[in-house]
C-alpha cells in the first residue's frame, strides 16, 4: 500500500492579491479627515464662555448655600451665648441678693443695739425689758437665719472637699492597687527564676550524686566479688588438703595391714 498525497498547493498571497485587482475603500481615507469641517475660533471662544456658565451657576449656588449655612450658625451661636450670659447673670444677681440681704441684717442688728442703748437710758424698767425682749427675740430670729445660711454654705463647701477628696481617695487606691500588682508581678517573677534555678542546681547534683552513687555501688561491687572470689579459692584450697589428708590416711592404713600381715605370717 503506498501513502496518500497529502500536500496542498501553496499560493503566493502577494500574486493572488494582485490578481484580485485594486480593492474598493469602504471607510473614510486620510484625505478626508484632513479636509474635515473645523470650527472658527470665534465658535470655539463661544464654547468655552458657555462651559463656563455652566460652572458659574453651580458657584453661585454653593455660595449662597455657604451665606445660609454661616447665617444659621451666627444665630446658633448667638443663642447659646446668650443662655450663658442669663445663667451667669442669675449667679451674679443670686449673690448680689445675698450680699444686699446680709447687709441689711446687719443694719437692722445696729439699729437694734443703738435702740436698746436709747431705751434704756430714757424709757423704764418695764418698757426696757419690753423692747428688750421683742429686740431679742428679733435678734435671735435673724442669728437662726444667719446660722442656718452659714450651715447651708458650709455643708455645700464639706460635701466639694468630701467628693474631691473621695475622688483624689479612689485615685489614690487605684494608683496603690496598680503599684501592688506590679510588685506581685515582679515577686513572682523572681520566685520562679529562683526555683528554676534551684531546680537546675538540684537536678546537676542529683546527677553528679547519681554518678558518685553509682561508682561507689560499682566499687562496693568489686569488693564483694574479689573478696567472695579469695573465700571460693580458700575453700577449694581447704578440700584439695582435705582429700589429700584422707589419702594419706588411707594409705598408711594399707601399710599399718599390710606390715601386720607380714609379721604374722
Amino acid at each position: 500500500m503506498g501513502k496518500r498525497d497529502n500536500r496542498v498547493a501553496y499560493i503566493n498571497p502577494i500574486a493572488a492579491a494582485r490578481a484580485r485587482g485594486p480593492v474598493q475603500n469602504s471607510g473614510p481615507t486620510i484625505q478626508d479627515y484632513l479636509s474635515r469641517p473645523r470650527p472658527t475660533w470665534e465658535e470655539l471662544k463661544e464654547q468655552l464662555e458657555k462651559k463656563k456658565k455652566g460652572s458659574r451657576a453651580l458657584a453661585d449656588f454653593e455660595d449662597k448655600m455657604n451665606e445660609r449655612w454661616k447665617k444659621e450658625l451666627a444665630k446658633n451661636r448667638e443663642k447659646l451665648l446668650g443662655d450663658k450670659d442669663k445663667e451667669r447673670d442669675k449667679k451674679t444677681t443670686d449673690k448680689e441678693k445675698e450680699e444686699k440681704k446680709d447687709k441689711k441684717e446687719k443694719k437692722k442688728k445696729e439699729k437694734k443695739k443703738s435702740n436698746r442703748h436709747s431705751s434704756s437710758s430714757s424709757s423704764s424698767s418695764s418698757s426696757d425689758s419690753s423692747s428688750s425682749s421683742s429686740s431679742e427675740s428679733e435678734n435671735e430670729d435673724d442669728k437662726k437665719s444667719v446660722k442656718k445660711k452659714r450651715k447651708r454654705k458650709k455643708s455645700s463647701a464639706r460635701r466639694a472637699s468630701d467628693s474631691s477628696e473621695e475622688e483624689s481617695d479612689a485615685e489614690s487606691k487605684k494608683k496603690k492597687r496598680i503599684k501592688e500588682e506590679a510588685d506581685k508581678d515582679k515577686d513572682d517573677k523572681s520566685r520562679r527564676r529562683k526555683r528554676k534555678a534551684e531546680r537546675s542546681y538540684k537536678d546537676s547534683s542529683s546527677e553528679s550524686s547519681v554518678d558518685s552513687e553509682g561508682e561507689e555501688v560499682g566499687e562496693a561491687k568489686k569488693k564483694k566479688r574479689s573478696s567472695e572470689e579469695k573465700e571460693k579459692i580458700t575453700d577449694k584450697s581447704k578440700k584439695k588438703r582435705k582429700k589429700k589428708h584422707k589419702k594419706h590416711g588411707r594409705k598408711k592404713k594399707k601399710k599399718a595391714a599390710s606390715q601386720s600381715d607380714s609379721e604374722l605370717d
